[in-house]
């Protein structure tokens, strides 16, 4: 077993005897600490594997263990004292502590506790660290999701922005293609210089050229001063178009000959302007149903989409349902003001199963609506919106029972993925549903129980 780091919280010689004399290997640390007053300089350290707390140590040893479990929430504690009474050792074990010895300590046990104890602290912060770990695998450059389809975007994103290859984005609206084309940029060796987003939806047909290309004075009526477009300002850097597919024909033309010799006239003008910057394309359509319907050049979708990156609809990637509602809900309630810090279980399912026609626009969306209009620390179901209410029936809560081996009386031996699924239910049941709560007694991170809860089909 790994070293061994021992806070003993007592001023009895005859405990600190027993207790070195037990742990006496080479590479063990125990540190003592003999009244209340120095407790202090432990705080703000490693926290030890394993704290020995006296009754007699303070005036208040239930006090202390309070504040012990404050500074290190998962700290194994165990409790020794003079005092055999029931409902003392009762409240002591209620309080949070792991074990209970009576002095003067004798080979009854304590040592192996002690050890057991240790073993199980190191495994929980290997748990935590992996967590954490984890939760940090599904945060990339503005991008939140921790599914598989989501770990692989990344992966070709690191890849594409290696390069200056033109990248068609396509996805549902509400996916998030702007910021998968902003993470591109800023993973680029352009990163330093400028991102520009032209929305082709949002602008004109008759405005799209000169915003596009820029004019010159006198181009056209109330052109009054020459204008630089996109493609110039982004010179150097990324020049973003978002729903290409609703440029026109005739501006299609223009933009093929743009990519193909990076240089342009602005409207009314005769100089060529050259440019030096990375495309990126977006639609919300299907280019090959565009082409086939005649509304996107065949020529211009084969050169924007030299590398093909679609971004899949919220409904099919569900595991990112509890990160991203999590994300907004600490957003929304700092702008708000509002103290939310978790899910109920069932609102955190009703999240998860419900189809999500906006995607993730529409996800942020509901989850500022929820803060701006509820208060509380947690959100409920009932602070749903009537669609997400409507959309399906809640399912009921769901037991496993361990069974009888054929009436012999042995019962029947539960195999891991059942005891954790008990475990989850028993913690759940112990913090009246509080996911936070369960979370941490668990060790686990929230949106890990709640994919845990999905996955076993467990409503609190």
């Amino acid at each position: 077993m790994d070293p061994l780091k021992l806070l003993v919280l007592d001023n009895d010689q005859e405990t600190l005897d027993f207790l070195q004399d037990k742990f006496r290997r080479k590479n063990d640390e125990i540190h003592v600490c003999d009244k209340p007053s120095a407790l202090v300089q432990f705080f703000g350290k490693d926290m030890p594997d394993v704290v020995i707390l006296a009754g007699e140590w303070a005036e208040d040893s239930i006090e202390t263990l309070d504040l012990l479990k404050r500074e290190w929430e998962d700290l194994p504690v165990i409790f020794v004292s003079r005092n055999s009474s029931v409902p003392d050792v009762v409240h002591v074990m209620k309080k949070g502590a792991r074990d209970y010895f009576l002095k003067p300590l004798t080979e009854t046990g304590i040592e192996k506790s002690i050890m057991q104890a240790a073993k199980d602290s190191k495994l929980l912060r290997k748990v935590n660290q992996l967590q954490e770990v984890h939760e940090r695998r599904g945060q990339f450059d503005g991008l939140i999701g921790v599914s598989y389809t989501m770990q692989r975007i990344y992966r070709m994103i690191e890849s594409v922005a290696r390069g200056d290859a033109t990248v068609m984005i396509t996805g549902e609206s509400g996916v998030g293609k702007e910021l998968v084309a902003q993470a591109i940029h800023r993973k680029s060796l352009r990163r330093k210089n400028p991102f520009v987003a032209v929305n082709c939806a949002n602008i004109p047909a008759s405005l799209l050229e000169s915003e596009l290309f820029g004019h010159e004075k006198g181009a056209f009526t109330g052109a009054d001063r020459r204008r630089i477009g996109c493609c110039e300002a982004a010179h150097t850097g990324t020049l973003f178009l978002d729903e290409v597919c609703e440029m026109s024909p005739e501006l299609q033309v223009k933009l093929l000959r743009f990519l193909e010799e990076r240089n342009f006239r602005p409207l009314g003008g005769n100089r060529l302007v050259e440019v030096d910057s990375r495309v990126i394309c977006a639609t919300n359509r299907d280019p090959l149903v565009e082409i086939r319907e005649g509304r996107l050049r065949e020529d211009l979708y084969y050169r924007i989409a030299v590398i093909p990156l679609e971004v899949p609809p919220l409904r099919e990637r569900k595991d990112d349902v509890p990160i991203l509602a999590m994300k907004f809900l600490e957003e929304f309630s700092a702008k708000y003001e509002k103290y939310f810090y978790d899910f109920s279980a069932d609102a955190m399912e009703r999240l998860i199963e419900y189809g999500w026609p906006g995607n993730v626009r529409e996800l942020k969306n509901t989850i500022e609506q929820i803060v701006a209009l509820n208060t509380g620390s947690q959100v409920l179901q009932r602070f749903l919106p009537e669609r997400l209410l409507n959309a399906a029936p809640r399912p009921k809560v769901q037991y496993i029972a361990s069974e009888d081996d054929g009436g012999s009386g042995m019962r029947k031996i539960l195999r891991l993925h059942e005891l954790e699924k008990q475990a989850i239910l028993q913690a759940l049941k112990i913090c009246h549903g509080n996911i936070g709560e369960a979370s941490r007694k668990l060790g686990l991170g929230q949106a890990t129980l709640y994919r845990k809860i999905k996955k076993y089909g467990l409503r609190e």
